[in-house]
């Protein structure tokens, strides 16, 4: 676009009916727009204004009747003034200087790096209110439709003061109710309902048509697009979806035209489960590759008169399909099985994936594989990832308390700069040192015992596991102990309200697969912090340490006291992938030494975080290349 980059898009004559960056899309820096200096010490002396008396009412309607082009850096701090203040009046919290530092960092289109419990959803509203008072439509991008509910109804008095409408979405929403609630000023929603809405949007209108061919388009369109375009985003844990969840396809489908594939999956199942490992097929990169040996054994297939079914280069693939079915995915880890249907599991929120399903034929083969029904094989329609999805806002920011150790990586790949916000209270969390054991075995043994202990005096205890089967292997072994350990995972996502809410109530032991994104806050009783706060056990080695870290900054939210130790097994699959087999055979000596063991650990994700950075920029410039393809050819011909 070639507007003043200080102004605000929204959707008229000037940004266009859909605003959005359009094809191709050349990452550049999004350079600081406002606040250019002391973000703190302008947010310090804004926080000291507040108690002052001031006719709201009239500073709002002024704000209203500027121009746009009046609607600079001044302006928004006159509305970040009132905007604070509303809050106050309407809903009994005053935001401190910190908050007022965040949003000020989110409107200047800056990510925001805020420990957990220091107020990220104040920050996100206040800044969220002054973008919609300057006329552009925000999307607020939570984690999970829960949250987008709960917050778009706990903030609807202090939007709507501000003479704003605030609407949220959820998945069973019919295209009209959509259509509604992007139609407000402010709009909660989840990043995966917010990107397939805009795949759809651009099944109606695709992006690189020329402006007469759209407008020749929309007169004769029964169906209207939801969204009113890509203005202005503001990405709570922002970090799990512009890293974690980066290049995770987003597939839109519909059924396919029925092919009797159904006894083809079977046949290559059933032949997937003679192959072996080394012999018949590698892994690379996680995807199994067949060896000569492997493609021999395609010979013996019979012929089938359908061209596709009957291809070599399909039987190939579609074997390796179930290569991936029968030896790699695991159930209770990728998925779960409920009431006689294949469920994905997402691997950073430990929830059930609603309405995903794998693409190519592998979804069926697992449903083989489980002995349930078959689903209707769908054909892809049109896909984006997160990492192509957010670079096309016109505005971009986040915030998340755990950004540290991502920054370059967001300042290379989305042109997002950082800033940390300093805690109002310092941290009292105790933290232990990290215990590796040779097995998981010997693992969950320990870690029960550590539970019972901490449960009998008092404490509230968290234990983070990697797989739904782990956490249900430790709810069975802690119960034989006579304990009675609450399990939140994929199988009781629908209950993580409740159980995270009572997770802080003294001898409460509570088994989570992940807290990714989980935004209940655990109130700790008066008991629990007396005897210590809340204390969390690890039992994950992640990608990153950025990723452990947002499960153990559970405990000492606030200023709170609290403890959290990490505890881990050699045969965890990122040890057991990362490390060589010399190398963990020393780690099991006693003589080995804990700052080895330290150090281990962190080349393993050292390692593993190197390799999934370089497979992020590599979809990023694959990305941007076919964009380049896609605009040359279109306008080249």
């Amino acid at each position: 676009m070639s507007l003043d980059s200080t102004s605000w898009p929204f959707p008229g004559l000037v940004w266009g009916p859909y605003p959005q960056m359009r094809l191709p899309i050349e990452q550049a820096d999004r350079p600081a727009r406002f606040w250019r200096g002391g973000l703190a010490r302008s947010a310090r002396d804004l926080h000291a204004s507040l108690p002052q008396q001031s006719d709201v009412a009239a500073e709002l309607e002024a704000l209203r009747q500027a121009p746009q082009a009046r609607r600079d850096a001044g302006w928004l701090q006159r509305a970040l003034r009132v905007a604070a203040l509303t809050m106050q009046r309407t809903l009994g919290v005053k935001p401190h200087w910190q908050q007022l530092m965040a949003a000020q960092a989110l409107l200047d289109e800056r990510l925001v790096e805020m420990d957990t419990g220091e107020g990220k959803t104040v920050a996100i509203a206040l800044a969220a209110g002054v973008a919609a008072l300057a006329g552009t439509p925000v999307h607020v991008v939570t984690a999970n439709d829960y949250l987008a509910q709960r917050d778009a109804e706990d903030l609807s008095v202090f939007y709507g003061r501000l003479g704003l409408k605030v609407g949220w979405i959820a998945q069973p929403m019919e295209a009209a109710q959509r259509r509604a609630a992007y139609a407000s000023d402010v709009t909660y929603c989840t990043a995966k309902e917010l990107a397939f809405d805009y795949l759809r949007d651009g099944l109606l209108q695709p992006g690189d048509l020329s402006p007469l061919e759209r407008r020749l388009r929309e007169a004769g369109a029964r169906q209207q697009p939801v969204l009113r375009g890509l203005c202005m985003a503001i990405l709570d844990e922002a970090d799990t979806i512009l890293i974690d969840e980066a290049r995770v396809p987003l597939v839109l489908s519909q059924p396919a035209a029925a092919v009797a594939e159904e006894a083809f999956l079977r046949r290559a199942f059933g032949l997937a489960l003679k192959l072996q490992h080394g012999r018949d097929y590698r892994v690379e990169q996680g995807q199994p590759r067949l060896t000569e040996a492997g493609l021999a054994q395609l010979q013996d297939w019979p012929a089938d008169a359908h061209p596709l079914l009957g291809h070599p280069q399909h039987r190939a693939s579609t074997l390796e399909l179930a290569i991936s079915a029968a030896h790699l995915l695991e159930r209770d880890r990728e998925y779960v099985v409920r009431g006689g249907e294949v469920h994905l599991v997402d691997e950073n929120t430990g929830r059930i994936s609603a309405g995903q399903a794998w693409s190519r034929g592998l979804h069926q083969l697992v449903e083989i594989k489980e002995g349930v029904p078959l689903t209707r094989r769908n054909a892809t329609l049109t896909q984006i990832t997160f990492q192509r999805f957010f670079v096309r806002y016109l505005r971009l920011a986040g915030i998340s308390g755990t950004l540290s150790g991502s920054t370059r990586e967001m300042r290379s790949i989305y042109g997002l700069s950082s800033v940390r916000v300093p805690p109002r209270t310092p941290r009292q969390v105790r933290q232990g040192p990290t215990r590796l054991f040779a097995d998981s075995g010997q693992l969950w043994q320990a870690v029960a015992a550590r539970a019972a202990d901490l449960c009998a005096a008092g404490r509230a205890v968290l234990v983070g596991t990697e797989s739904v089967r782990e956490s249900e292997a430790l709810a069975t072994l802690l119960r034989a102990r006579g304990l009675a350990p609450v399990v939140l995972n994929a199988r009781q996502d629908s209950e993580e309200s409740r159980v995270i809410g009572a997770a802080g109530q003294p001898g409460r032991l509570t088994v989570a697969t992940s807290m990714a994104g989980r935004g209940a806050h655990i109130g700790l009783a008066p008991s629990v912090l007396a005897s210590g706060g809340l204390h969390v056990i690890l039992c994950q080695l992640n990608a990153s340490p950025r990723i452990d870290r947002q499960f153990l900054g559970r405990a000492g939210r606030q200023g709170q006291p609290g403890s959290c130790e990490t505890m881990l097994a050699l045969d965890f699959p990122l040890l057991r992938k990362r490390l060589p087999p010399l190398w963990q055979v020393l780690l099991q000596r006693p003589s080995m030494n804990r700052l080895f063991a330290r150090v281990s650990l962190r080349a393993a994700q050292a390692l593993e975080g190197w390799s999934r950075r370089q497979q992020r920029a590599r979809l990023s410039a694959l990305a941007q290349n076919e964009e380049r393809d896609l605009n040359f050819s279109r306008w080249g011909a």
